[in-house]
């Protein structure tokens, strides 16, 4: 605690100057956090990396830390409020944001709904199908059955996945994140001082985060998004700028940890960052190219579908490990990953790290 002196937050995760008073910090040099909750998760890595390279800061920890027994993040209860009006959980029971004025109407109270849409104009372009969803989700829970740390540890079967509740078509149960408790953190400091340190350091390589403008929010969208960008993830420039910064290419990449809170951004991230081409990635995914041995294995700790949902940040810690060679499904030989956050609106991120 005595070396601490810089904080990367996102979500709003945590507040620094609570933080440090109760763990006796002695100077807080840095504190900065990127919005747009999940979105943020990948780029925070950059926020703490620019902080240290500037020499505002020596060592920056990025934490994230949530509970939600009591809220479900994205709820889609509607309760009445004063004078009648009404509210989706987690907003005041008062009334709605006027941003979801142009929403609430439609029934887009939660996430899922939005990110459907998106789903909807995916399959209708290119041909994606439920099949395509379900070796995502199936993927995954094989990835995270061996998994010590895992919420999910059975197997999931193809009549598992169709027999399954609907939620929003063609969203069903499994292609949803989980809900759960939890938190995890990484510590950053220069390359110099990583040499001494108890564990092997894990380099940054090239963080970026934004977006194209008019995607907007991606969590009670507007959806204006312009066509090129609608049916994806909402990272293609993102990718492009950080694949320039680090001076590789998806060809480079062993590992990637993709954002998943709903299967379909699995895919559509596949292709925004250059796995496949647009429109690909259902094909893709049903040779399976994103299991262990496949040409870009997928979150192989189960991600946020089956091993726990730490809003992004389970993925940099099997980024880490990845990299370090003491995963529980070590890719051999693994030396680049790919960590990416969002999308839950402006900003997107990614990440890349190298051993």
């Amino acid at each position: 605690m005595q070396d601490l002196d810089g904080f990367a937050i996102y979500s709003n995760s945590v507040d620094p100057a609570e933080v440090a008073s109760v763990l006796g910090v002695p100077e807080v040099r840095f504190a900065a956090s990127l919005t747009s909750g999940g979105g943020g998760s990948a780029g925070a890595l950059g926020l703490a990396a620019a902080a240290i390279h500037s020499g505002m800061a020596e060592v920056v920890v990025s934490v994230m830390t949530l509970q939600q027994a009591g809220r479900r993040l994205g709820g889609t209860q509607v309760s009445a409020g004063g004078g009648g009006s009404t509210s989706a959980n987690p907003y005041s029971a008062g009334g709605v944001p006027p941003s979801l004025a142009f929403t609430v109407g439609s029934g887009l109270l939660s996430p899922g709904s939005s990110f459907a849409l998106l789903t909807q104009r995916h399959m209708h372009l290119y041909g994606t199908t439920r099949e395509h969803l379900a070796e995502v989700a199936i993927t995954q829970r094989s990835h995270a059955i061996t998994r010590p740390t895992s919420l999910q540890t059975g197997p999931l079967t193809t009549k598992d996945y169709f027999a399954s509740r609907m939620i929003s078509d063609p969203l069903c149960l499994f292609d949803y994140t989980m809900e759960n408790d939890g938190a995890v953190a990484a510590v950053m400091t220069s390359a110099d001082r990583a040499k001494d340190l108890r564990h092997p350091p894990v380099y940054i390589l090239g963080s970026a985060h934004g977006g194209a403008g008019r995607w907007g929010p991606a969590i009670g969208k507007y959806f204006q998004a312009p066509d090129e960008y609608f049916a994806s993830s909402g990272h293609r420039p993102v990718a492009k700028r950080l694949y320039e910064m680090a001076g590789v290419t998806p060809d480079d990449v062993d590992v990637a940890l993709l954002y998943d809170h709903f299967t379909p951004m699995v895919l559509m991230q596949l292709e925004d960052y250059g796995f496949c081409g647009v429109g690909e990635s259902g094909p893709f995914v049903a040779d399976g190219n994103i299991r262990l041995g496949g040409k870009i294995p997928v979150n192989t700790h189960g991600g946020h579908l089956s091993e726990a949902y730490i809003i992004g940040f389970t993925h940099v810690r099997e980024a880490v490990e990845q990299l370090r060679g003491d995963a529980i499904n070590q890719v051999a030989g693994a030396e680049i990953a790919l960590v990416t956050g969002g999308p839950a609106g402006l900003p997107v991120s990614g990440t890349l790290l190298r051993r």
